[in-house]
C-alpha cells in the first residue's frame, strides 16, 4: 500500500473522533505493511489530554509489539503532531511519520518547532508532510466550521429565551 492509502485510513480513523465530538485526528502505526495500532482524538471522552489520536496509535502497537521500542515504524496522522506527540515518536523509535496537514500553532514536526528530526536528541525521524493534505485540511476545517455554527446557534438561543 502507499503513503496515500494508509492516509485514508487515518482519514478514515479522524471520522471516528468527528462521531464522538472530538477534533477529527486520525493515525495508525504500520510495520511491513500491516497495523499494528491506530487512533483517534478521544481527549474528551475519555478525559484524558493525553488521549491524542498518535498516542492512542503508539500505545496499542507497542502493546501489540510487546515492547516500548517501535523501530522500522511509520505513523500515518492526519494533522501534524504536537510537542507531546512528536516527544513520544522520537521516544518509541519510530521510523518515518507521514502527515497530512500542518498546524500552524503547535504543529512540532516542521511548523512551530522540529522535535522529530532535532539534531541533539538521540534519535531523529524521516519526515513526509502534506500526503492528501487538502482532505486531512477540509476535513479539520468542516468541523470547527460546523462547531463554531453551532455555538453561534445556542448562544442565540439562550438569547431569546
Amino acid at each position: 500500500m502507499t503513503d496515500d492509502d494508509w492516509m485514508r485510513q487515518a482519514i478514515r480513523l479522524a471520522a471516528k473522533a468527528e462521531q464522538q465530538g472530538e477534533v477529527p485526528v486520525g493515525a495508525l502505526l504500520v510495520k511491513d505493511n500491516k497495523v499494528l495500532g491506530e487512533g483517534w482524538n478521544q481527549m474528551i471522552s475519555l478525559n484524558d489530554p493525553s488521549a491524542h489520536a498518535e498516542m492512542q496509535a503508539i500505545r496499542a502497537a507497542a502493546t501489540n509489539m510487546g515492547n516500548y521500542r517501535l523501530p522500522d515504524c511509520t505513523l500515518y496522522v492526519t494533522l501534524e503532531p504536537c510537542s507531546m506527540c512528536a516527544g513520544l515518536m522520537v521516544h518509541s523509535r519510530i521510523k518515518r511519520l507521514v502527515f497530512g496537514t500542518t498546524d500552524i500553532k503547535t504543529g512540532a514536526a516542521g511548523s512551530v518547532l522540529n522535535l522529530v528530526q532535532q539534531p541533539q536528541f538521540n534519535h531523529q525521524l524521516e519526515v513526509v508532510q502534506g500526503v492528501l493534505a487538502t482532505e486531512c485540511a477540509t476535513q479539520l476545517s468542516a468541523f470547527f466550521q460546523r462547531r463554531r455554527r453551532e455555538q453561534k446557534a445556542a448562544k442565540q438561543a439562550r438569547l431569546s429565551d
